[in-house]
């Protein structure tokens, strides 16, 4: 942000000098005339709402929300907001059967975590510790039941069983969630973003065979 107009107009002829340097010589939206610390929070930017039309339609049965990229369109079904009910589990089932060459899941990890046992428990009266609802896997601490149990529900003991794919130049590095991995090629952060057309592809080819499944 600009932070003293006083201090640019000593150093400027006039405010379009200063939109030239900034565009020349920062980390600078020229749209919005924002500066930014790094080249990664300009790129956020740039790839957020505020520039970008949010136009991929959800597939879910009952839904009609639009989203931006294919992270937030997966956070969508991950996160059990979705009207067609599907779940991170679910969706992780899926892409099991659908990933039948392991481009992005790591089959080991697929198999050793993949009945996510942490979604079948629940806070019961036993979780109790005396002065909270206490998860006995990392003795996290929560207040109410229902948190606790969506503590369960969540990624948090899931193991990282989805990886940047090597076969686009990723980089290999593990994710518990498909859209963790999705955010990660869509940062560019690595080799795969090269190739980030190409993994787009594979996981509009998975939405496209979760509609034809009826999900």
């Amino acid at each position: 942000m600009l932070s003293d107009l006083r201090y640019y107009s000593q150093v400027f002829d006039s405010a379009l000098s200063l939109h030239e340097h900034n565009c020349q010589r920062h980390y600078y939206c020229p749209d919005c005339r924002l500066l930014f610390q790094s080249e990664s929070n300009l790129r956020s930017h740039r790839h957020s709402r505020t520039h970008i039309i949010a136009s991929i339609l959800c597939p879910g049965k009952g839904c009609a929300k639009e989203f931006i990229n294919s992270a937030a369109l997966v956070f969508h079904w991950e996160s059990g907001t979705c009207p067609s009910r599907i779940t991170r589990q679910h969706l992780n089932r899926v892409i099991t059967e659908f990933d039948k060459n392991h481009v992005i899941t790591n089959p080991a990890r697929m198999i050793a975590g993949g009945s996510e046992s942490p979604t079948t428990m629940w806070a019961t009266s036993r979780a109790w510790n005396g002065h909270a609802f206490e998860c006995f896997l990392c003795h996290r601490e929560h207040r109410t039941p229902e948190s606790l149990n969506q503590h369960f529900a969540s990624p948090a003991h899931a193991q990282k069983q989805f990886v940047c794919p090597r076969a686009y130049s990723g980089c290999g590095a593990e994710f518990k969630t498909l859209s963790a991995l999705c955010q990660h090629v869509e940062s560019e952060r690595c080799g795969v973003r090269r190739f980030k057309k190409q993994v787009q592809d594979f996981i509009g080819d998975l939405t496209s065979g979760m509609k034809r499944l009826g999900i």
